[in-house]
């Protein structure tokens, strides 16, 4: 049995329930969230953008989704297309008119997750608790056992930036350089629009590792994919 859940919430919403499947009975029925958008003003409300708050609180929910993939097995969010002229409901993953297209933050962060979901999911620990906003970090990994890489996605909620030291158990050592791909923005509220599409998505970088280790600054109001190889 799964069970269909669906949640249009305000982000602050999100940012509180990136725990909510923790401690989920595992021997219970499954989960699909199968709708789920956050929202700017409030539910149905006309008044509703895809912009910065909006993406990292459903990136921050998904880490806890990705954390606990033996329960909640699939989800999805919605709804997905909208014309700038003529729509039905707002928010929207991705808009349009009649000659062109443009993808929501939104939209960046359910690429980033669907592209980098690997294998097998792994601890992501602080002070032996998963990171559910202590510190205003939110944080999922997963192993990729067909790219040999382990992948992990961090997602900082603050004004401030945070300096990240991320220690990986179990390998001999991380390959260096990583990659490490950052959607972010100018403001909570920026969005992309017709006029300028691209003002938010994902920029990737490299970052040499040592040994085990990696140490890096997250920027404010972040979603931070971090891919590296071992061995």
């Amino acid at each position: 049995d799964i069970i269909d859940e669906h949640y249009y919430r305000r982000p602050e919403w999100f940012l509180a329930n990136a725990g909510r499947y923790d401690n989920y009975p595992r021997n219970g029925s499954k989960v699909f969230a199968g709708e789920y958008a956050a929202q700017s003003d409030k539910t149905v409300s006309i008044n509703n953008n895809n912009n910065v708050e909006t993406a990292l609180a459903e990136a921050a929910f998904m880490t806890g989704l990705e954390r606990n993939a033996d329960v909640v097995q699939m989800a999805s969010y919605a709804p997905l297309f909208a014309h700038v002229d003529a729509w039905q409901w707002r928010p929207d993953l991705i808009w349009f008119d009649n000659l062109n297209v443009y993808a929501t933050p939104d939209y960046y962060v359910q690429k980033l997750f669907s592209n980098n979901k690997g294998t097998n999911v792994l601890p992501t620990l602080s002070n032996n608790q998963p990171l559910t906003g202590q510190d205003d970090l939110y944080a999922s990994a997963v192993l990729d056992k067909k790219t040999h890489e382990v992948i992990i996605k961090i997602v900082n909620s603050s004004l401030n930036e945070k300096q990240i030291n991320v220690n990986v158990e179990g390998v001999k050592k991380l390959m260096s350089p990583v990659s490490v791909t950052v959607l972010t923005g100018k403001s909570l509220e920026q969005e992309n629009t017709l006029d300028d599409p691209m003002a938010i998505s994902p920029s990737t970088q490299s970052v040499n590792v040592k040994g085990k280790k990696v140490d890096f600054t997250v920027k404010p109001n972040s979603l931070a994919v971090i891919r590296a190889g071992y061995n």
